[in-house]
């Protein structure tokens, strides 16, 4: 196909600002999909990603499209999920593109997710158009709206698009925008061949299945292929194009976006951002790839039933093959057994990760607590970096311990100010400056360490400002901290699974919660148990769960109160020597326990 008649774009935009709704409404009026076939957020497949109403996953389909000038155009489209944890996917999607349409909400306005993922459209060097969506809102302010656009992207108010993704108000514009302003592809058709994988996904009867933007050259089904940065060699049993089925086509050329199964039945040998070359004459060099992405959080993955450890690990090979994001290593814990030490790029990503593979590969799991990378500098002029706290060297040979910082953006109405200090303040965060966009809106600015984010801030940030803020943050930097490691004892034990990294100054606050919320989850034993934080040798907060006790005495009428006392000390002594060798049952809620960290009751 001609390439002057492929457009490849994306949709970017902050969480909730309807791209998944103006998706739909591309697809209707392109006829992709009929009426039988159309539902809300159609390209949102994942029962996850239908329930939550978030895109997770960034998907790819393509669109046939007749023009006002009567030529048939073909559009590839990259829906992109907005959530901040996911902002990987949105810097994949862009690197195979040559555009971008820019959602905005016309209620909510510009938000702090808008603003970052303009600017890695603008580092990918693509044309950009404005929309603002939602017109038909009560609430809308499209005029205000369209000025913070022309400040941020310094366009006309012509060139902003006005539109409707609910009632389909202004998506012939878009479509005639997208063919006027979006750059066709360039590449040589006939030249070597260079195709970038954006995405895969593991079919249990194909195999890995890798989505692909031809650069140059072109791919014919049948043609001895080679991944360039693995090396590994294979044949391109299918090659077709994506529309809401994979449709097989004998071959794709430079400019086309499609899929490729190559018979790859190893997960890790279709890598994302990897490019796809010729065995027979191979290029240079490959496509420049994708930034690399580095997991934020850490935490231990258990199977509860022992024996499917190695069911969790080919559940987690799949999901680590679509979602490049996923790191993991085989690790044990005393409490738990086998498990993985796997990385997430925050804590929503955790939350999914975890829920997929309790719905999609039907097993039984347990999160330990978060953690985030410390860098920890030891006496003997060495440094190491840890993130599970049983990991931590022994006080003595620390000298000083990093902990990673966030730089973070919230946008806010001015109302809610002094409420985002003082969440600050709390959560030992650094302000760098105030700045505002318009008066209805400012741009706050703070450093903050990463693990004091990770836990409950983004629903502390919704409360403190009823929804009206946005967050949207990068890694910035180490920086030294008074940082100490919090161990959990049951009757004595530490228990390994619990042990967590917190500062100093609320050191205290995080065990005495810990102890309280581990005493109403842990069942009453025969024998009395003690739950105790403990930073070293030193015992900072204890709650004792009683023993479950028989009335002894109950048999006892009258007589001697020394028989009484007789059969009451039997009893203790039973119980002492119960306590040696019993072993406490900790249900799954007391791991879980650790994550609820709002304030109790």
């Amino acid at each position: 196909m001609d390439q002057k008649y492929i457009r490849n774009f994306c949709i970017i935009a902050h969480i909730d600002h309807g791209k998944s709704t103006l998706a739909d409404r591309l697809l209707e009026r392109t006829h992709t999909i009929s009426e039988r076939e159309l539902k809300a957020q159609v390209l949102d497949d994942m029962d996850l990603e239908r329930e939550r109403g978030i895109t997770i996953k960034s998907h790819a389909i393509r669109m046939d499209y007749i023009a006002r000038d009567g030529n048939n155009y073909v559009f590839n489209l990259i829906d992109t999920p907005g959530h901040v944890d996911f902002s990987y996917e949105v810097s994949r999607s862009l690197a195979a593109a040559e555009g971008a349409l820019l959602v905005v909400d016309a209620a909510q306005g510009i938000e702090a997710q808008t603003i970052s993922n303009l600017y890695l459209a603008i580092e990918h060097d693509l044309h950009i158009i404005p929309v603002v969506n939602k017109i038909d809102l009560p609430s809308a302010q499209v005029d205000v709206v369209k000025h913070q656009i022309i400040e941020l992207l310094g366009c006309s108010e012509e060139e902003i698009i006005s539109a409707s993704a609910k009632s389909g108000a202004g998506i012939d514009e878009i479509l005639e925008a997208i063919i006027r302003e979006i750059p066709p592809p360039r590449g040589d058709v006939n030249g070597k061949l260079q195709a970038l994988i954006f995405d895969s996904v593991f079919d249990s009867y194909r195999g890995a299945i890798s989505y692909i933007r031809v650069f140059n050259g072109k791919i014919k089904k049948n043609d001895k292929i080679r991944f360039f940065n693995t090396g590994l060699d294979f044949q391109a049993e299918e090659v077709g194009i994506l529309k809401l089925t994979k449709e097989p086509k004998p071959e794709l050329q430079a400019g086309e976006v499609g899929y490729l199964i190559s018979g790859a039945k190893n997960v890790q040998d279709t890598r994302v951002g990897d490019t796809v070359i010729s065995q027979s004459n191979p290029a240079d060099a490959p496509l420049p790839g994708y930034q690399e992405v580095k997991p934020m959080v850490f935490s231990g993955i258990y199977p509860i039933v022992t024996e499917d450890f190695e069911d969790l690990r080919d559940a987690l090979n799949k999901l680590a093959l679509n979602d490049s994001a996923i790191t993991f290593e085989p690790e044990t814990s005393k409490a738990l057994g086998f498990g993985f030490r796997c990385g997430f790029l925050g804590l929503l990503h955790m939350e999914i990760v975890h829920e997929r593979l309790e719905r999609e590969y039907g097993l039984s799991i347990i999160n330990t607590v978060p953690n985030v990378i410390y860098r920890i500098n030891l006496t003997n002029n060495t440094t190491v970096e840890i993130d599970n706290p049983a990991d931590m060297p022994d006080a003595g040979r620390i000298v000083s311990i990093e902990e990673p910082y966030i730089f973070a953006q919230i946008i806010t109405p001015p109302d809610y100010i002094g409420a985002i200090m003082k969440l600050g303040q709390e959560k030992r965060a650094v302000f760098k400056t105030t700045e505002f966009i318009d008066p209805s809106r400012a741009d706050m600015q703070f450093y903050f360490p990463l693990s004091e984010v990770i836990f409950d801030f983004y629903d502390k940030l919704k409360s403190v400002t009823r929804g009206y803020a946005s967050l949207d943050y990068e890694f910035d930097t180490y920086r030294e901290g008074k940082l100490v490691k919090l161990d959990i004892l049951l009757n004595g034990e530490p228990l390994d699974a619990l042990s967590t990294i917190v500062h100093v100054d609320k050191s205290y606050e995080m065990g005495q919660r810990l102890c309280r919320h581990l005493k109403e989850l842990i069942p009453r034993q025969m024998f009395e148990v003690a739950i105790q934080a403990a930073i070293g040798t030193k015992i900072i907060a204890r709650q004792t769960v009683k023993a479950l006790r028989k009335n002894v005495t109950a048999k006892c009428y009258g007589g001697d109160i020394s028989r009484k006392r007789k059969l009451l000390e039997k009893q203790k002594e039973g119980k002492k020597r119960m306590k040696q060798v019993g072993r406490v049952h900790i249900p799954q809620e007391a791991f879980l326990a650790v994550l609820s960290m709002e304030t109790d009751k």
